[in-house]
């Protein structure tokens, strides 16, 4: 059974009318049929599905809000990325959503569902959506229930998503724009108006579990992971978007347990979804064969650019945003331990990779960091905008995010990075910082970025612990430790000081470098002297 009234699934206590129909957790198959006729979409040569999200192709951080209420308050990292509002504001733009449930002719889905792999934390959810791609969306995302597990479904929290709904009073509300993404706590529900974009509904279960988890003790991570073949030597990959991390831990040598969300909890590492979401932007079948194979009947293209005729896609073409993606279920890559059978966790990382895109050229493409030096890293979490990537970037732009997740934190960061100095030091993990962009000059130079077949090969090293039997140097101005040689790699792009045509450009980009790192550290500084250490000399 998938069609349901509103009362026989107990959704009257949201407000719903008890006659409303409900088209709950419809196949895929069902879905793209409703995309095509609603004229939300069309079908790809692939097979996958292809829609547009409006004017926004991407999340809209100013226009998230945690409702100021007494269970969580005193929790929440208030400030640019946790706004506050109040209850009275939520409660105004809530009954225009449920009214606008209420009174639309359109098709109503509900996805069941949950987030983490891990039973002993997985969170169930419920999304209400009136757009059957954003149904598909989350069907994709999220962890995919066995039908006897839909009988008397609970939901821990529920979103409600009207994207069709304008906050019309938001200037008098003191709000940034007509779109909303606001999240009540202690009510265990949020709404969503004015945006299409289906990733705030993935973030915004992600913002939940940061806040839930590690009250018990468990790290919420923004970050890919993968194991060996034996399911052993599981590896976690943080970066921030452009630096790899769904490309490096999508490896044919290594089964993927998922490419962007997981928790560290005592038993190990869990995934937290049940899909994964990819960037496309110039995506090469070559470079990236499983991300590309996985796009076929059941993954759903958001923002592409195709020919009308053939519906054949132009990867390249980054005319709507440069921010294409593609979602699809976890075991369309068939080499994830999902796919093989298994559950998408494993046993306590062994290895820890932050990955950096250095627009700046100072970084070298691998250093090895202690726990002090992984902690100031992790607090940092740096990476590079290169020229052209978006409007008004037009030079190497440093860009740091706490955590590698800054927008979803909704603790302080200093929560997560005592959770993480806890389980390192207790399991003893250690720490590489990854350079993925570019050694020995700055992208504006038109000097080449470092190849994703040497990045590989670097990130092997790590895996099998090659990279231990290295000479290492601390870097004169970062502190971490430089492998002198590693394999057949050309000892020049290890060391960037000699690298550079310029010792003097070098000691300059690098110094500049050691600035921005120490001003952005400073609004984090509470005058701990252990994670102060860590940082440039």
């Amino acid at each position: 059974m998938t069609t349901y009234k509103a009362k026989d699934l107990d959704l009257q206590k949201l407000g719903l009318n008890d006659d409303l129909v409900i088209s709950r957790n419809l196949s895929y198959q069902n879905l793209v049929l409703d995309i095509v006729n609603n004229g939300e979409g069309h079908i790809a040569s692939s097979g996958a599905a292809m829609i547009d999200s409006g004017k926004y192709t991407g999340r809209s951080p100013k226009d998230k809000y945690f409702v100021d209420e007494t269970t969580s308050n005193d929790k929440i990292w208030w400030g640019e990325v946790n706004q506050k509002i109040s209850e009275k504001i939520f409660d105004h733009l809530y009954s225009q959503v449920i009214e606008y449930y209420n009174d639309s002719k359109n098709k109503t889905y509900i996805f069941d569902g949950f987030a983490g792999a891990e039973k002993a934390y997985n969170l169930s959810v419920r999304f209400l959506v009136k757009k059957a791609w954003q149904a598909h969306f989350v069907n994709n995302m999220f962890i995919r229930p066995e039908p006897n597990q839909l009988n008397n479904f609970f939901a821990d929290f529920t979103i409600i998503n009207a994207s069709d709904v304008k906050n019309l009073d938001y200037k008098v509300y003191g709000m940034n724009s007509e779109a909303f993404v606001i999240f009540h706590l202690g009510r265990k529900i949020a709404i969503i108006g004015g945006t299409e974009y289906g990733g705030e509904m993935k973030k915004g279960i992600f913002s939940v579990l940061h806040y839930i988890l590690p009250q018990k003790g468990v790290l919420s991570m923004h970050c890919s992971a993968n194991v060996d073949n034996n399911g052993k030597n599981s590896a976690l990959f943080f970066g921030l978007s452009g630096t790899g991390k769904t490309t490096l831990s999508t490896d044919p040598q290594r089964p993927l347990i998922g490419d962007d969300e997981h928790g560290w909890s005592e038993n190990g590492v869990f995934n937290f979804e049940g899909g994964c979401y990819a960037k496309t932007i110039n995506l090469d079948p070559n470079q990236e064969p499983d991300i590309y194979n996985a796009i076929r009947p059941g993954a759903l293209l958001e923002n592409v650019v195709f020919d009308k005729n053939n519906k054949e896609v132009d990867y390249s073409n980054g005319s709507k945003t440069e921010n294409t993606r593609v979602s699809y279920p976890i075991d369309y890559i068939k080499n994830s331990v999902f796919a093989q059978g298994r559950p998408s966790l494993s046993g306590h990382p062994e290895k820890i990779i932050f990955l950096t895109c250095d627009a700046y050229g100072v970084l070298p493409p691998v250093a090895k960091l202690d726990l002090n030096q992984a902690m100031y890293h992790f607090i940092s979490g740096y990476t590079a905008k290169v020229a052209g990537t978006e409007r008004g970037v037009t030079e190497p732009t440093a860009t740091f995010s706490p955590c590698f997740g800054g927008p979803f934190l909704t603790l302080h960061p200093y929560k997560y990075a005592r959770l993480l100095e806890k389980k390192m030091s207790e399991f003893k993990v250690p720490v590489y910082l990854v350079n993925t962009g570019w050694v020995g000059a700055n992208a504006n130079s038109g000097a080449k970025r470092i190849s994703l077949p040497l990045t590989r090969k670097i990130i092997h090293a790590i895996l099998n612990g090659s990279i231990e039997e290295a000479n290492f140097k601390p870097d004169p101005y970062f502190g971490f430790s430089v492998p002198e040689s590693l394999e057949d790699i050309d000892p020049l792009i290890l060391n960037p000081q000699n690298s550079w045509s310029s010792e003097d450009e070098y000691a300059k980009a690098a110094k500049s470098l050691v600035g921005k790192f120490k001003n952005n550290y400073s609004k984090y500084d509470l005058g701990d002297n252990n994670i102060l250490s860590g940082g440039p000399l």
